[in-house]
């Protein structure tokens, strides 16, 4: 389903964050991306790094990426829910190889978009 749908079922409505609230949000991705790269379980830094993807519509340009990530979402689950054990590390380190990409297509967005929204906190 889409958010156009959620929307339309008045499941979602749409808000304009304050800058404020995009840039701790970018802030607080960036800090678990960090986090994500310590000397942690593989299982768990998947988890982190998925925490730093954040909830974003990246639009057609990014489909793989966002497909990839998707697909990262159940294993997430599984992460959290199930067993830290059923991620490597490989997986682990190809999560947060897309997360960077995610981050920098949205910082570069919000630049040419929204400059204000894209200078440090």
């Amino acid at each position: 389903m889409s958010l156009e749908q959620w929307t339309a079922n008045g499941w979602l409505s749409r808000q304009a964050p304050s800058p404020t609230e995009v840039k701790e949000l970018l802030a607080a991705a960036t800090d678990d991306l960090a986090n994500a790269q310590k000397d942690l379980s593989p299982g768990w830094r998947f988890a982190i790094a998925y925490n730093a993807a954040l909830p974003l519509l990246l639009g057609p340009g990014a489909a793989e990426l966002s497909n990839f990530l998707d697909r990262c979402r159940a294993k997430r689950h599984d992460v959290t829910y199930e067993s830290v054990d059923s991620v490597s590390h490989s997986e682990a380190a190809e999560l947060i190889a897309a997360v960077r990409e995610l981050e920098g297509l949205v910082r570069a967005w919000l630049r040419e978009n929204h400059p204000r929204l894209s200078e440090p906190a």
